[in-house]
């Protein structure tokens, strides 16, 4: 608790000060110390931004023996009577609060209470007073327009700042963070008028600061938020296919120099503070990398980078380190002697292995050698014989490939033919007529030789030969037969086909796949949506891959649209049914062409399309439905990839029209008298609502409107009515009343046609006297068809009759003309105002005022005193208004009345009082209700009602508050 407001008799505090020390001493002083002051107190000292503090305690040692002392015994008193401590305790007096009473006191008094309540440092309290009291800040009008709150630029583009002042002449200072801002090629200060403006020409990170705008002791503030432009990604990221071991970099290049960029593998980001992390994060102005210097099988998968303004993604393959060939072993052919050597080069020269033949291990011997120099094996065969002929492989140690070869061995066909016992001569048989002739004849040679019969010149066509490869024989019995041609063909056998992607502009391929494709078609996957990619084909056969095909056309995978969104039920009809929904919220690279709806009745599984063109807008009406049926609707978006998902409806819906009652809704201007000058355009436009159609019906005055001179038009969901030129017979009291069967609706309109009103009359000259002329008249007989706000009198001396306004907007029927010239004789003339102006034409006065000069005599007519004594009678009342919410406003009226009358403020019938919020004036009988920022809770109907002994009156108005529209201010940022 601050003790500070409790100085006075029971704490006193003094605070002085040594000039030559220049210490400060406070003190606080405790007169006649009770119970309640024991307990821990605490000094504070602050002084700018230091703060310091210390603590004591304070107890208090109750007297014992003075409990047992009489009190207040006369004659009895002694040490042993306890009579005192049962009397009556005397009433504590109530304590003070001083501060409260010097801050309601006088100046004057102040030294007076400081000496009542001991208050001995009149300085210190005189600053402690200063700072109690409330100063209220003084509201200074040099600003018509302030500077806004804030305001926010792009970087490198320009802002304008801009006041509105009242003095066009008063000499502005623009600051910034306090230092004064003078004209250069950055900052252009202008002046137009009444505009001050500050433009900041190419804003840059050290423009972020607060402004100020000085006029005098007046300023307004802001400040200037400089938002960098988001960073774009200009190169996005390659795919990378490499082997376990290699270095992989992913680079991208961005907008600006010095961006941040955030690097993400998977779901994880790859944070620059992980010592032990295997990444590494370069940044080369525009450029930044992302580096594994040896790759693994664990690091495979898709990577991200994200800048505030974008994002680029990556796809990284890691395959295990596959062996490569690089030349293959070939078959040989050789013959009888010869030296045979099979060769083949790998990609590893540290990979060994081994031979085999025929499945068999090859083991070196002196006839057979293998050796390993480098990348190269061979295996070499000296004095080839028969038996070495066979399938030789090689089958590098630790890898599932293997190498083969055929080593044919080359020996010249030869024909042994044994025909003894046959022969008359050589090679001459002889067989007896009929009988069958079985000639057994042994072939030699590697590899097989053809074997070919001929009888003379000509190929035997009546043969039928069998040959034997394990004995080399062929047997020929001759049969009648025909040839079979045989013909030898050589080659490979092919497998497949190898495909590979990139992204177009980038120069690194990635495989697609890894198994032989034997088929011509392939779809390729995991493939970014709105990227151009190229592709290209290899043909693989048994020695090996081909050559790449030429690269396709580029060309970008595009993705259906995601389904629509918020598929709702407009409207239903009996055979029709509108639906409405919103766009996908994922369209993609190949954007939207349009939507398709269909539907099916409930419990079927066949859906029709209720349109066969593309439909551009997001809602639909299907028509030729089944009245009474429950259909099922749903809806595709299109585009170039294909349909969409549907977007469903939760449940059937009843192809049934709904009966609605109708429903008038009035605008809340037409809630009012709806008040048009003549000759002005009325258009009202009254929305509705009801199922089916209803019936529109327009009266005035509770007959039929003329459709000669009011317009009415009619739609599903509202009326109009017009009329092109109004004039004043078109006032009146209408009503629209919406018909559905037997429900029915009405809504009343109250329009009102105004003219300007005519001239006042019978306008007189009542008095004269000094300088001084009475005036009164009757108001006009036209009023205009609204109420009269005021007069103007005009007055003109005879001999000039040059016209000067006496008053403006007198609301009273007399007034007095001050300011004659004596001598001059005055003719007097009165215009009517109401909302739409002055009458044309002013009325004269009948008679003129003539001021007498001085020095004549004037009778003066005996004073009769009059008795001003009346009831209360207001002269001017209340007027309906409507005002903007916040906004102070003030209500006014008039009253007369003797005695003076007592003002009472209602609102819907309940006193007002003394809220603050309201402030009531009277002055000199024209009074005053001030609402302060009105809010829509203080709407309602506001009473103001005068009393005195003689009678009362009372007038009231209706106050609407309306909400606030904004005014948009709109900078422009180049």
């Amino acid at each position: 608790m601050d003790l500070g407001s409790k100085a006075g008799k029971h704490i006193q505090l003094k605070e002085t000060y040594d000039r030559n020390t220049k210490i400060y001493t406070y003190e606080m002083k405790i007169v006649k110390v009770v119970p309640g002051d024991a307990g821990g107190y605490r000094c504070e000292v602050s002084a700018k931004d230091k703060c310091d503090s210390c603590t004591f305690e304070v107890t208090e040692q109750a007297d014992i023996l003075s409990s047992f002392k009489r009190a207040d015994a006369g004659e009895d008193e002694g040490e042993l009577d306890f009579s005192a401590l049962l009397k009556a305790k005397p009433e504590p007096e109530l304590e003070i609060d001083v501060w409260e009473l010097l801050k309601s006191a006088h100046p004057s008094e102040y030294e007076k209470i400081a000496f009542q309540y001991g208050i001995t440092d009149l300085r210190g309290m005189l600053k402690r007073l200063k700072k109690m009291k409330v100063v209220e800040p003084k509201v200074s009008e040099a600003f018509l327009r302030r500077l806004e709150s804030a305001y926010s630029v792009n970087k490198g583009k320009k802002i304008v700042l801009s006041v509105e002042v009242a003095d066009p002449n008063a000499e502005v200072k623009w600051l910034k963070n306090g230092q004064e801002i003078k004209t250069s090629a950055k900052y252009i200060i202008e002046s137009d008028g009444n505009i001050r403006t500050l433009t900041i020409n190419k804003c840059s990170l050290a423009d972020d600061a607060a402004y100020e705008c000085v006029i005098g002791t007046d300023k307004c503030f802001t400040e200037v938020f400089v938002k960098e432009p988001p960073i774009t990604i200009t190169k996005l990221l390659d795919d990378y296919q490499v082997v376990v071991g290699e270095r992989v970099e992913f680079e991208i290049e961005v907008s600006e120099e010095g961006a941040h960029v955030i690097w993400m593998f998977e779901d994880q980001e790859l944070s620059r503070d992980d010592k032990s992390s295997k990444y590494r994060f370069k940044k080369d102005g525009k450029r930044h990398c992302l580096i594994i210097q040896e790759a693994t099988v664990e690091d495979s998968g898709m990577y991200f980078v994200y800048t505030n303004g974008g994002h680029s993604k990556g796809e990284l393959i890691v395959e295990e380190k596959e062996l490569e060939v690089l030349q293959s072993i070939a078959d040989l052919t050789v013959k009888s002697a010869e030296q045979a050597m099979f060769k083949c080069e790998v990609s590893d020269e540290k990979v060994t292995g081994k031979w085999f033949k025929d499945g068999v291990e090859v083991q070196a011997s002196n006839r057979i050698k293998i050796s390993h120099i480098g990348r190269i094996h061979r295996l070499t065969i000296d004095d080839v014989k028969p038996e070495d002929a066979g399938d030789y492989t090689f089958v590098p140690d630790g890898y599932a490939l293997s190498l083969s070869a055929k080593l044919n061995f080359l020996d010249p066909p030869k024909i042994h033919l044994d025909v003894a016992g046959n022969m008359v001569s050589q090679n001459t048989i002889i067989v007896v007529a009929g009988n069958k002739l079985r000639l057994d004849v042994e072939i030699t040679g590697e590899p097989a030789p053809t074997v070919c019969w001929m009888k003379g010149d000509k190929i035997v066509v009546a043969l039928q030969f069998i040959q034997e490869r394990g004995a080399q024989v062929s047997s020929t019995l001759i049969q009648v037969i025909s040839l079979n041609h045989n013909k030898n063909l050589f080659g490979f056998c092919f497998l497949g086909y190898l495909m590979e992607r990139k992204k177009k502009g980038s120069s690194r391929w990635t495989k697609l796949n890894f198994d032989v494709c034997e088929s011509t078609t392939y779809e390729a996957k995991r493939m970014i949506e709105g990227i151009l990619y190229e592709m290209r084909v290899f043909a693989v056969n048994g020695i090996g891959i081909s050559a790449p095909s030429l690269n396709s056309k580029p060309f970008m995978p595009i993705a259906p649209t995601s389904e629509p969104t918020k598929l709702t039920v407009d409207d239903v009809m009996d055979t029709t049914c509108s639906l409405k929904w919103l766009a996908p919220e994922k369209i993609g690279a190949g954007g939207l062409d349009g939507y398709i709806i269909e539907f099916c009745k409930e419990g079927e599984t066949e859906w029709h399309p209720a349109n066969t063109d593309l439909v551009d807008r997001q809602s639909y009406t299907v028509r030729n439905l089944p009245t009474g049926e429950k259909m099922n609707f749903r809806v595709f978006a299109v585009n170039v990839a294909g349909r969409s998902p549907p977007a469903l409806l939760g449940q059937p819906v009843t192809v049934r029209e709904i009966m609605e009652h109708p429903k008038i809704r009035l605008p809340r201007e037409l809630r009012t008298k709806f008040i048009k000058r003549v000759g002005e355009k009325i258009n009202l436009v009254i929305p509705f609502q009801g199922k089916p159609r209803p019936i529109a019906v327009w009266q005035k005055d509770g007959q039929p409107v003329d459709e000669k001179k009011v317009g009415v038009r009619n739609s599903n969901v509202d009326s109009i009515l017009f009329i092109r030129s109004a004039e004043r017979e078109h006032s009146g009291k209408y009503t629209l009343t919406l018909k559905i069967e037997n429900m029915e609706d009405s809504a009343n309109i109250d329009i009102r046609i105004v003219d300007k009103p005519g001239p006042p009359t019978q306008v007189h000259v009542t008095d004269v006297w000094g300088f001084n002329a009475a005036l009164e008249w009757n108001p006009p007989k036209d009023d205009g068809n609204c109420e009269i706000t005021g007069y103007t009198i005009q007055k003109a001396d005879k001999k000039t009759k040059e016209w000067f306004t006496v008053y403006e907007h007198n609301r009273r029927t007399n007034c007095t003309a001050s300011d004659l010239v004596i001598g001059n004789e005055y003719m007097f003339r009165i215009y009517s105002e109401n909302l739409c102006g002055l009458s044309e034409d002013p009325c004269m006065s009948k008679n003129t005022a003539v001021v007498p000069k001085t020095g004549q005599c004037a009778e003066r007519p005996p004073y009769k005193e009059k008795d001003m004594s009346c009831a209360p009678k207001f002269t001017a009342p209340l007027v309906d208004r409507s005002v903007t919410i916040g906004y102070s406003t003030a209500i006014s009226c008039s009253v007369r009345g003797l005695p003076k009358p007592k003002i009472i403020w209602m609102k819907n019938k309940m006193i007002l009082g003394d809220n603050p919020k309201f402030l009531m004036q009277n002055n000199q009988g024209v009074l005053t209700l001030n609402i302060r920022k009105p809010s829509t809770f203080d709407s309602g109907k506001y009473t103001c009602k005068a009393v005195n002994e003689l009678g009362e009156d009372e007038v009231e108005c209706k106050l609407e508050i309306r909400a606030q529209t904004l005014k948009t201010y709109q900078y422009v940022c180049l």
